[in-house]
């Protein structure tokens, strides 16, 4: 693989509005303003990142917390085309479009709603990425959790032990939970798949105390105490 310096963009779509969570982009988490700052701050201390792209149909609400086009030389506003906004539109078709009109040699797409993710774990995740391409054998890289417990259906069958013979949950086979913090591919990994996820993926694992994904009100409540703890014992 060549040693010259790969352009790298983050893609950090944000939209106005949220199902469960109101407003939940723009609400103040643990002492920040908005919850977007999170992330956004992490992304722009990163000297791998070259650019961050924000696909949004919320440009004057950035604005009024402090995000405008330009912000601290990395980052650019796009504005969300009307056939690609709302709650039921496809996040692929959101990233197709940045692709089409940005290009680089790898994409990073993260969320507003992983407030905990470190920049150092990005940083080992582009690693990563950039250590499976040069095999040949990857060609895209996503966050994931690792799970070892007893898991049963809905009528209490199990799935991935046998009640008769137990054994240790740390001896049981590990599974992975795609946790949306982060995806890594190229624009001809996603045109393979029209997905952020390509047809040869790693994956890779992510701190379990940076993981928190925030979709509802529980997950934001457990986000915020995990940041204020965090920040107590800092």
């Amino acid at each position: 693989m060549s040693n010259e310096p790969r352009r790298t963009v983050a893609l950090f779509p944000m939209k106005a509005h949220s199902a469960r969570v109101t407003s939940k982009n723009f609400r103040e988490l643990a002492g920040k303003k908005a919850l977007f700052w999170w992330m956004l701050d992490e992304l722009v201390a990163l000297p791998e990142i070259d650019l961050i792209v924000i696909n949004t149909d919320a440009r004057e609400i950035l604005a009024e917390n402090g995000l405008v086009d330009g912000h601290a030389g990395k980052v650019l506003v796009r504005d969300r085309k009307p056939e690609i906004c709302g709650d039921f539109v496809s996040m692929n078709l959101v990233l197709a479009d940045d692709i089409a009109n940005v290009p680089a040699d790898r994409y990073l797409m993260t969320h507003t709603t992983n407030p905990l993710l470190r920049g150092d774990t990005v940083k080992r995740a582009l690693a990563a990425y950039d250590d499976a391409i040069a095999t040949g054998e990857h060609d895209s890289l996503f966050a994931v959790n690792r799970i070892q417990t007893r898991f049963y259906r809905q009528d209490a069958s199990a799935v991935n032990h046998d009640p008769d013979n137990l054994i240790r949950t740390q001896d049981l086979e590990p599974w992975f939970e795609e946790n949306s913090n982060f995806y890594i591919f190229s624009a001809e990994s996603f045109a393979s798949t029209n997905a952020r996820i390509g047809k040869k993926p790693v994956l890779f694992e992510t701190p379990k105390l940076e993981s928190i994904d925030i979709d509802g009100p529980e997950e934001w409540a457990l986000a915020e105490a995990v940041a204020l703890y965090r920040d107590r014992n800092a």
